[in-house]
């Protein structure tokens, strides 16, 4: 398993912070997500077999949220 924190835009709205949650816990290979509605960011454990990070990330972009960086 592997961990990723996804510094995002500004979230204005704790509803757009679940709105992200619910999309990115779908994703095949997803052991866990948590969206930091004060921090903007996006903390995810996922299956480095199943998925590599560039499909989270597109998953939040697809949102229409902008990803200002990885760690």
């Amino acid at each position: 398993m592997k961990t990723k924190i996804y510094q995002l835009e500004t979230l204005t709205c704790p509803s757009c912070a679940a709105k992200i949650e619910r999309a990115v816990k779908k994703i095949k290979g997803i052991e866990d997500v948590h969206v930091l509605f004060n921090a903007s960011k996006v903390k995810a454990t996922y299956d480095e077999n199943l998925i590599d990070g560039s499909e989270i990330r597109n998953t939040i972009e697809g949102l229409g949220f902008e990803v200002l960086g990885e760690q």
